[in-house]
């Protein structure tokens, strides 16, 4: 394979399998038109978007790792809220038990539209699932697509607005999903000849870099081999601090851009905002693993 040891990569990225714009093929096409080394296709609680790709083909110029991004119930070390996002990469992707937990997930966030739409509509707001469902067309059906819902129904002005008036947790339409345990996470990525990997750190309540050392030490007990250390959001500093920490624990660094397609319309697969990159060795690195 002829690949660009000189282009950045994108790691972190969502399809139509879930909660992106874009379908697989479209993200390929995108790729190579942006000049991308290597990407990985990364759907929450999703294979779908990894499989679809494969079966479309993947020209040889471009580096390719199937991938998921599953949500998590966090360590009891962990001392914030909400979930930890479990990145998974170069997954068997017929690994029986991955399939069946990863439909297990998906079923759960199917199960809990009517109840979100419901608290929306005692809020005084007409929605309808069936709505929710053509806006998700062959995708997974959840709350990004009830957010641009309430966006062209003028409810609110923005995606990040839906989130932070009514579908974010402790919201009045936020609804709790089944999460599996961390280590359960880790051990489906591991078993099934993945790489689990620490997602964005940056998004984790976690106040200081102290306490994000003491949750990567309880998760490298579970079988955690990487860090998601380069993000849009991240600050120089924060990048520089889980770097540090990568290497200390001998984690691997990946990164990207948790690319939504249009949903998230100032981020640029493979480039973020800005003058962000992920370097092409990261991708060498993880395969080499």
């Amino acid at each position: 394979m002829e690949f660009r040891p000189a282009a950045c990569i994108d790691l972190h990225i969502h399809s139509t399998a879930s909660d992106g714009t874009l379908s697989p093929a479209e993200i390929i096409a995108l790729a190579l038109q942006l000049g991308l080394g290597a990407i990985s296709i990364t759907d929450h609680d999703s294979i779908a978007g990894s499989r679809e790709a494969l079966i479309g083909g993947i020209p040889a110029t471009l580096g390719f790792l199937t991938g998921v991004e599953i949500s998590a119930e966090p360590p009891p070390s962990y001392s914030g809220a909400g979930s930890i996002h479990i990145l998974g990469y170069g997954l068997r992707l017929d690994d029986p038990e991955l399939n069946r937990t990863l439909e297990k997930l998906q079923d759960s966030r199917r199960q809990r539209n009517p109840e979100i739409i419901s608290r929306l509509n005692k809020q005084g707001i007409s929605i309808r699932l069936e709505e929710v469902e053509r806006e998700a067309a062959d995708g997974q059906p959840g709350r990004p697509h009830i957010a641009k819902l309430l966006v062209k129904k003028g409810v609110v002005k923005s995606f990040d607005e839906a989130f932070d008036r009514y579908l974010g947790n402790g919201k009045p339409a936020y609804v709790d999903k089944f999460r599996i345990e961390s280590v359960h996470a880790i051990e489906l990525i591991n078993a099934a000849g993945g790489i689990p990997v620490l997602a964005h750190p940056c998004l984790l309540e976690l106040g200081r870099v102290e306490q994000l050392d003491e949750l990567l030490q309880d998760m490298l007990s579970m079988g955690l081999k990487g860090l998601e250390v380069f993000y849009p959001q991240h600050s120089f500093e924060q990048t520089r601090q889980y770097a540090d920490l990568a290497r200390r624990h001998d984690l691997l660094i990946t990164g990207g851009t948790d690319f939504h397609g249009d949903i998230q319309p100032g981020i640029q697969m493979g480039f973020g905002k800005g003058d962000f990159h992920v370097p092409f060795a990261l991708y060498e690195k993880l395969i080499e693993r």
